[in-house]
């Protein structure tokens, strides 16, 4: 529609554009995010069936299989907890980590390649730093699902099986301390995943050779002590075994010094909020081309 058939100017037509892009700019992060979760439809029973199915596999497989034959409490920072209480609080961080391992990697090379929706949304109003925040915040969401999920299993198996052993005031701090524990993981991920230009295997490498190692040596079950001191650095670097020591200290009141608790929480936040400024510019980058 022309100026003439309106009848207004072009200064006129051109400030009422602006009016109009005001409010897809402003609630541009809540309108990507709106999309990634509405995207998570087409494999919602995925998403349900693993954050219900999952706490309740491993409980039950840890509490009648491997729990059963660990007759000894756990000996954690001389506090001897029962190894299902010592266990749970990783497994939970697990499940976020899990989850961001797979909503960072392949749903991010999705926008920029195969279904290249990124560009159309960084052609309208909306920002790359909106569509950036917009996937952390859309993949936080299926993160809290998972973690919220575990934590009413891990709830009901403690107050079942090993009643006054949990801190009930402080565990459920566990579900924030591990959705934080996944987006530490993840969006450095989603950082690495904004670079690539094809998948020749690099989310499989990660993980083989980053989430596993993780997941088996940051002392998800056993103490991180136990190891030989040339595994141990594995731990020290690793976001699983900083969330799970917050969880643990949240759970059953690990003794952990005050200064170790600001060093888990800081190297969490540090890893998550340093991950985003970088996607952020990886996403600016990207969408410029």
């Amino acid at each position: 529609m022309t100026a003439a058939e309106t009848g207004l100017s072009l200064d006129e037509l051109r400030a009422e554009a602006i009016e109009w892009a005001r409010k897809p700019r402003s609630r541009g992060t809540w309108y990507v995010t709106e999309h990634i979760v509405r995207a998570m439809r087409a494999y919602g029973w995925t998403i349900v069936v693993g954050a219900l199915g999952q706490p309740i596999l491993y409980l039950l497989g840890l509490a009648v299989g491997l729990a059963a034959l660990i007759a000894e409490p756990i000996d954690d920072a001389g506090q001897a907890v029962p190894y299902l209480v010592f266990v749970a609080p990783a497994l939970l961080a697990t499940a976020a980590i899990a989850v961001a391992s797979e909503e960072f990697t392949y749903p991010v090379m999705q926008g920029f390649k195969w279904r290249r929706y990124f560009y159309g949304f960084n052609a309208s109003p909306l920002s790359s730093g909106q569509l950036a925040n917009g996937v952390v915040l859309g993949a936080g969401a299926r993160m809290l699902l998972a973690v919220a999920a575990y934590f009413v299993f891990i709830a009901i198996f403690f107050v079942w099986m090993y009643p006054g052993v949990t801190s009930p005031g402080t565990a459920w701090l566990s579900v924030p301390i591990g959705l934080l524990g996944g987006l530490a993981f993840g969006i450095p991920l989603m950082a690495y995943a904004g670079t690539l230009e094809d998948d020749t295997g690099q989310f499989a490498l990660v993980q083989r050779f980053v989430f596993m190692p993780m997941f088996l040596f940051s002392g998800t079950f056993y103490p991180l002590g136990v190891l030989p001191i040339w595994l141990q650095w594995i731990g020290w670097i690793s976001p699983l075994w900083h969330a799970s020591e917050l969880g643990r200290v949240v759970t059953y009141g690990k003794p952990v010094a005050p200064v170790m608790i600001a060093v888990h929480v800081v190297y969490l936040l540090v890893l998550a909020v340093g991950g985003h400024i970088v996607a952020r510019r990886v996403f600016t980058r990207r969408l410029a081309k």
